[in-house]
């Protein structure tokens, strides 16, 4: 671990909205070390070489050249990065793992699915709850692509409720075996897997149990067709049914009852790994449709010169630079927590499951906005094409369909908003983040006599910075009334957790992308970093309209009388820019210094 992390302070889970943020302490794709750029680089010539050439072959259900190119990515390592080395995998960083991640996963959805099954919820299960004959026995074939995971949790009547499941494991008469009966959907990796993640239900026990399980069509295990769906159709999906499957008892993953910690656990992982694996993705996408537009001509000029194609191209651009900013700061939030565990005598194991738990608010936060911003992306991507966007002879219909799907696994993202505010409450309420203070700082505030000195916003981003304290400020006002009148109820109210949660959402991608951009202009100079500062505030911009709606809406639907003047009052006050940015002027520099390259070249 290095001195600087060790120097530092490091904020936990959920601070962001409470404490101070120095640019210089965040993380961004500018800080990459030599070794990283270079596995970056690696990465991206596999995903061109193997992927991107054969884009056509994944839309043709070619589940065996996805199988293909698993091995293909085996053979180079890029399944092993998370792994430790104790277990043949290259033991690298979580920022590291997160690279891979994001570069390997931007030309197909159906690759990126059977990457992201295999190296996180099929794999991490067992690197970090296994016993140490687990992980030696079944780790080393994972991380080297001899074989591919799988993780079954889902059942028909258990999705969003994933300790509802019914799937049955009995102990044997001579206590050797558990033998599981029942039903798992939507099953990716499941055509070509050799071993699955198994949760099943010993008894009556309140939660379920984790099983490592074999693939072996002899034990039981049988499964269905492969699944008809909207895209990802190369990514291997079916259902899979245990009947009397025989699992040793020793292949039991962690404790009896511990199954829904371990899913949960997984699912946080998951969730930071997909908002990566939707970053390069909307480069790529973005790249596909400047080119287009800069050589689509009607009326006798390229239709990137029309200020409703500069709208577009400049909102994919900023959107793709708020997503990295976002993504890559916790990720070396996440990265620096591990080490510090560590350094605190921590095993690895516990180190990397207790340094990604920390961060869950912000787990959530990103699987939601880099998602949203994916489909918007190649939503407005199709619609620069046209006509031809339409048609399946390009790309840009198979990535519309394929972005579809990340707004709904690794917990649907209704469920990752509530999730978000409800771990920040929690946290509150356990002393990890004090949310009582500011908050109680703004009820205050809201009492008083408002300044009316104009501030001085001479250094850059000044006013960009003042305004997020503002946002937060939103936040505050709105969560603490909430909890102050609906306490533990306020789950039960969740369409004002919704706009909550998007307040919460848009403070963390605002902030992620000035504290990005400050730290790079301050070390490379504004002029190097002009079309960064106009993204950064295109994203504020459009983030203080989300919350000046949201925050209304919150409001309106709990507060009366003056009660609700009040924080309308202050919600106007917290959202009010000194100086409003020309947000057309914005667009159309953003969009010509894309057109200028003719690709994303931020990252």
């Amino acid at each position: 671990m290095s001195t600087e992390t060790m120097n530092k302070e490091i904020l936990r889970g959920g601070q962001f909205l409470v404490k101070e943020t120095q640019c210089e302490d965040v993380f961004t794709l500018e800080d990459l070390s030599e070794e990283q750029r270079m596995m970056r680089e690696s990465t991206k010539e596999f995903a061109d070489r193997e992927l991107w050439a054969h884009w056509e072959r994944f839309e043709k259900k070619d589940y065996a050249y996805t199988e293909e190119c698993m091995r293909k990515a085996g053979e180079l390592g890029l399944l092993s990065v998370a792994v430790p080395e104790k277990y043949e995998g290259l033991g690298m960083g979580f920022v590291s793992t997160m690279l891979v991640c994001d570069y390997i996963s931007g030309v197909t959805g159906s690759f990126s699915t059977a990457f992201g099954a295999h190296t996180g919820i099929g794999t991490m299960p067992i690197t970090l709850y296994g016993t140490e004959e687990q992980k030696q026995k079944y780790v080393p074939k994972l991380a080297s692509g001899e074989w591919f995971g799988a993780y079954c949790l889902t059942e028909p009547g258990a999705g969003s409720d994933a300790n509802s499941g019914k799937t049955k494991a009995v102990l044997s008469d001579d206590g050797k075996y558990y033998n599981i009966t029942g039903q798992k959907m939507w099953i990716s990796n499941a055509g070509f897997c050799n071993l699955f993640i198994v949760f099943a239900r010993i008894e009556d026990d309140k939660y379920i149990t984790g099983f490592i399980v074999e693939n072996d069509p002899k034990n039981g295990i049988t499964l269905g067709d492969e699944e008809k769906k909207l895209g990802i159709h190369s990514s291997s999906t079916r259902q899979v049914f245990f009947n009397d499957t025989e699992v040793p008892i020793e292949n039991m993953l962690s404790e009896r009852g511990n199954g829904f910690k371990i899913a949960m656990n997984a699912l946080n992982i998951g969730r930071i790994k997909l908002a990566a694996a939707c970053l390069d993705a909307q480069r790529r996408v973005l790249t596909e449709a400047v080119k287009y537009a800069n050589e689509r001509m009607q009326f006798r000029t390229p239709i990137i010169n029309f200020g409703a194609i500069k709208a577009k191209i400049a909102n994919m651009a900023t959107n793709a630079y708020a997503g990295e900013s976002a993504s890559y700061r916790a990720a070396k939030n996440i990265e620096d927590r591990i080490a510090l565990r560590e350094a605190d005598g921590n095993s690895h194991q516990d180190a990397e499951l207790k340094g990604v738990e920390e961060y869950a608010i912000e787990c959530s936060i990103l699987k939601v906005a880099v998602s949203e911003h994916l489909q918007e992306t190649t939503d407005e991507g199709l619609q620069i094409f046209g006509g031809m966007g339409f048609s399946a002879d390009t790309p840009m219909e198979s990535a519309w369909r394929d972005a579809r799907i990340s707004r709904i696994y690794e917990g649907t993202n209704e469920i990752n908003r509530m999730l978000a505010v409800g771990m920040l409450v929690k946290k509150a309420m356990k002393g990890h983040v004090d949310l009582l203070g500011p908050a109680t700082a703004v009820g205050e505030e809201l009492m008083g006599i408002p300044s009316f000195e104009t501030p001085d916003f001479s250094e850059l981003l000044s006013e960009e910075k003042d305004l997020i304290t503002r946002l937060k400020k939103v936040f505050l006002m709105v969560a603490g009334s909430a909890v102050q009148k609906f306490g533990p109820e306020l789950e039960k109210h969740q369409q004002l957790m919704l706009a909550a949660a998007d307040i919460l959402i848009e403070i963390y991608m605002a902030e992620s992308s000035v504290l990005r951009t400050e730290k790079n202009a301050r070390r490379s100079g504004e002029e190097s970093q002009k079309t960064q500062i106009a993204m950064s505030k295109l994203y504020l911009y459009n983030a203080v309209e989300t919350i000046i709606k949201k925050g209304k809406e919150a409001i309106i639907s709990f507060a009366e009388g003056d009660e609700q003047r009040m924080m309308l009052m202050g919600l106007k006050r917290f959202t009010k820019y000194t100086n409003y940015p020309n947000v057309t002027a914005l667009r159309t520099q953003i969009a010509d210094a894309v057109a200028e390259q003719n690709e994303y070249t931020f990252d």
